[in-house]
């Protein structure tokens, strides 16, 4: 996304957009407004890979690509979180995939309940981005969780955030994507730290690519 496709010029060729229903898609009536919200971001994302210009698909893969395939539409994986900033962070440097490195710091901690217990998720801002407008108000959540290796991608998951104006923080699991380089290993990806690491299934947003 916003970050992933940053990256990918200016530092890292990183993390990435994805993606989405196939045929069924145009069959499937939102229920609500938060489904439709979802259901259209799945159709941009599938849009931006279908885009040679965007898309992080070797040219073998896109030219047959359809659609991500998404797990269905579930509010319930739309968590309003209490969002506590943390600004005396230190910044460290990320890992990633390759030899490169990110500069980023913990923004803040996020608090919520989901699939009934309470967890909490580091959210970061990347000092590499802070001198463009564009991401000045721009939050980082990559996340680990037990769909990974199975349903989805064994490296975790990223989620683009806003900073909020409060201290409540909407966290939409349903979009949740993947790092460029599971589907071009010439991207490098940040790697999730251990501590974002959720000890449930978060069975919504994107699932692994499956290349054959």
């Amino acid at each position: 996304m916003k970050y992933a496709l940053l990256l990918s010029v200016v530092f890292l060729m990183a993390c990435g957009r994805g993606k989405k229903y196939h045929d069924e898609e145009k069959s499937v009536t939102p229920k609500s407004d938060l489904v439709a919200d979802i259901l259209e971001y799945q159709k941009e994302q599938n849009e931006s890979f279908k885009d040679p210009d965007s898309s992080p698909l070797p040219d073998k893969y896109r030219k047959d690509f359809e659609g991500l395939d998404f797990f269905e539409p579930d509010t319930t994986y739309i968590v309003k979180a209490r969002f506590v900033r943390t600004p005396d962070a230190e910044p460290f440097l990320m890992p990633s995939t390759t030899d490169r490195q990110t500069r980023e710091v913990v923004y803040g901690i996020a608090h919520f309940s989901l699939n009934g217990e309470e967890h909490q998720l580091e959210v970061y801002q990347s000092l590499d981005l802070m001198d463009d407008e564009e991401y000045e108000d721009y939050l980082f959540l990559p996340f680990l969780d037990n769909t990974n290796g199975e349903e989805t991608y064994g490296g975790g998951r990223y989620i683009d955030l806003k900073i909020p104006e409060g201290d409540t923080l909407v966290i939409d699991f349903n979009k949740a994507y993947n790092p460029y380089c599971v589907y071009n290993k010439k991207y490098s990806c940040p790697l999730v730290p251990r501590q974002n690491y959720l000890r449930t299934k978060v069975r919504a947003g994107v699932k692994n690519f499956n290349k054959d």
